[in-house]
């Protein structure tokens, strides 16, 4: 009974020899399916796995926009066309009075010259 488990353990090496044998000869005769099948398959299926993790990317930007868009309409009553009616009142500003302001804020007749150390000094 061994001789014959040897035989049928030698049966199935041979023939995975003899297939491996054929797709290395199969691989000689049709060098496009051996290299430049492999090659386009990869570029082809690359392109539709990055598209489609792209596709879920912009996605979830948009719905991180939405859940943004509803908190900033809930709570400064603003929309994506602008303004809610009612809700959003602008001061009334003047140019010359935020200049009057400004000039309050800030002498420009009185300053004191400092001078600004160079990088290769200390």
């Amino acid at each position: 009974m061994n001789t014959t488990q040897k035989v049928d353990a030698a049966e199935p090496a041979a023939k995975v020899v003899q297939q491996a044998s054929q797709f290395k000869r199969w691989g000689r005769k049709h060098p496009f399916m051996r290299y430049g099948l492999p090659l386009i398959s990869l570029t082809v299926f690359g392109a539709v796995g990055l598209a489609h993790l792209i596709q879920g990317s912009k996605e979830v930007t948009k719905e991180k926009e939405d859940i943004e868009w509803e908190v900033v309409e809930t709570t400064k009553a603003l929309s994506r066309t602008g303004p809610v009616e009612g809700a959003y009142k602008p001061k009334k500003l003047s140019l010359e009075e935020e200049l009057k302001a400004l000039q309050q804020k800030v002498d420009i007749n009185s300053y004191d010259y400092k001078r600004i150390p160079r990088p290769n000094e200390k």
